[in-house]
């Protein structure tokens, strides 16, 4: 049992490491996260940037984060990595209706 946690035992007694190596999926996965959060990051600095230059900069990597993050969810999806479950009708119009009647909470 301990052999199976450290590693795989070779006929010469030597043990050889194994486990978490991470795969092409892990690292798509692990870009793509980052690339959320640099898109957060910049909504952020973009909403207080105080001097023009600086607002025209970050909107630029903002929008270049954005299509490196909607790239990365292509390739995921091609790859079958990135899954998601078409809604179905009447849920859509349940939220829908459920969602419409909050217009009238908006103060302008």
């Amino acid at each position: 049992m301990q052999n199976q946690q450290m590693g795989q035992q070779t006929t010469s007694g030597s043990t050889q490491m194994q486990g978490p190596e991470m795969t092409d999926r892990d690292y798509v996965n692990d870009i793509l996260s980052t690339e959320k959060y640099l898109t957060n990051s910049y909504n952020t600095a973009v909403n207080e940037a105080s001097i023009d230059a600086l607002y025209q900069l970050q909107i630029k990597h903002l929008n270049a984060s954005h299509q490196a993050a909607r790239d990365l969810f292509t390739l995921m999806q091609q790859k079958g990595w990135y899954q998601i479950e078409p809604a179905e009708s009447q849920k859509i119009t349940q939220k829908t209706t459920q969602f419409a009647g909050y217009t009238s909470q908006f103060p302008y």
